[in-house]
C-alpha cells in the first residue's frame, strides 16, 4: 500500500467516477484503474461496486475509507511539521537566560547546539531575574529559555539537571577549600551580595535565614560576574553558581555539605504547541552531554 493509492481509493469514492477522480488528479483513467486494483489485491477485498460509468463504494470499501482519509491526514501533518522545522532550522532562535547562567552553562551549551545548527542565527537576552526570563518565553519575546526551571512550569523542558551554589573566598581564607556543614559558619561575616533585582539576592538571603541568620552586605554588586571576583579580592564571602567559576578561579572555594541548588532546563511555552516542542526536541543531545559533563548527582 501507498499514500498514492489511499489518495487515489478516497478520491474515487468522493467524485464515484473513475472518469471525474482521473481528471480531478490528472492521470490517466488506466493508470488510476492500475493503483485502485493493486490496493484491492493488496487488501484482499473488493472497495467498489462498478456500475456502467459511475461506482458506489462496496461495505468493505465504506470500513477503508475512515483509515484511508485519517493516513492522508497524518501524512499531511507529518509534511507540515518538516516544513516548520526547516524553516526553523533556516532562521532565527530567540533564547531568554540570566546572567549568572551566560557567565558558565550558556556558552557550553549554546557551542554544541550551534554545531549541529550552524544556519541558525541566535538572538540572546539576557535578564537579571529568573522570572524576566519566563515572563519572555510567556510572551513569546523568547522562543526558548536557557536557565532556571520555573516552579510548576506546565510548557514543554529538557532538563539539564540540578545546579549547586558554592561559596566564593579570598585564596588564602581559612574556609577555603574546606566542607563546611552550613552557612552559619560564615554568620560573622560581610558578604559580596547582590543588587536586590538580581535574582541570586533572593537565593543568598533565602540560604543564609535557613542556616539561621541575616548576611551583612559589604558589597552589592549588579554584575553577577563581579561576585566571585570580589570575593576572590577577599572583600567578603559570596554564594555563587558553581558553574560561574572556571578551573583558573584565583580565589578559593568552600563547598557545603547541604549546599543551595536549582534545577536548570531548557524551556519553552505550551502556547507554542508543536513548534515549541519541536525546538526543544533540537536541544536533547545538548542536555544529554551536559548531565554527563557534570557527573551524578545526589
Amino acid at each position: 500500500m501507498s499514500l498514492r493509492q489511499f489518495e487515489y481509493f478516497v478520491t474515487i469514492a468522493e467524485e464515484e467516477s473513475m472518469t471525474r477522480a482521473a481528471a480531478r488528479l490528472n492521470v490517466t483513467q488506466p493508470a488510476l484503474s492500475h493503483q485502485l486494483a493493486a490496493l484491492e489485491r493488496h487488501l484482499g477485498i473488493n472497495l467498489f461496486a462498478r456500475t456502467g460509468r459511475s461506482v458506489r463504494l462496496t461495505m468493505a470499501g465504506h470500513a477503508v475509507l475512515p483509515h484511508a482519509r485519517a493516513t492522508l491526514a497524518a501524512a499531511d501533518r507529518a509534511k507540515l511539521a518538516a516544513v516548520e522545522a526547516m524553516d526553523l532550522m533556516r532562521g532565527e532562535l530567540r533564547v531568554a537566560t540570566v546572567y549568572s547562567i551566560s557567565l558558565g552553562l550558556l556558552p557550553i551549551v549554546l557551542s554544541w547546539w550551534t554545531a549541529s545548527h550552524p544556519e541558525v542565527d541566535l538572538r540572546l537576552a539576557e535578564h537579571r531575574h529568573a522570572d524576566a526570563m519566563a515572563h519572555a518565553v510567556l510572551t513569546a519575546d523568547a522562543d526558548v529559555a536557557i536557565g532556571p526551571l520555573p516552579a510548576g512550569w506546565h510548557g514543554p523542558r529538557v532538563s539539564l539537571g540540578r545546579e549547586e551554589f558554592v561559596v566564593a573566598l579570598a585564596a588564602d581564607d581559612p574556609l577555603a577549600g574546606s566542607t563546611a556543614p552550613d552557612l552559619s559558619v560564615l554568620a560573622g561575616r560581610r558578604w559580596v551580595h547582590y543588587s536586590r533585582d538580581n535574582g541570586l539576592a533572593a537565593i543568598l538571603d533565602r540560604a543564609c535565614d535557613e542556616a539561621g541568620f541575616s548576611p551583612s552586605a559589604a558589597v552589592r554588586v549588579e554584575q553577577t560576574a563581579s561576585a566571585p571576583a570580589l570575593a576572590a579580592a577577599g572583600i567578603g564571602p559570596s554564594l555563587v553558581p558553581s558553574n560561574m567559576l572556571a578551573p583558573d578561579f584565583p580565589g578559593g572555594v568552600m563547598r557545603l555539605r547541604h549546599p543551595p541548588h536549582r534545577e536548570l532546563a531548557v524551556f519553552g511555552s505550551a502556547e507554542g504547541g508543536r513548534a515549541s516542542e519541536r525546538v526543544l526536541m533540537t536541544f536533547d543531545d545538548v542536555a544529554r552531554r551536559w548531565r554527563e559533563q557534570q557527573g551524578p548527582q545526589p
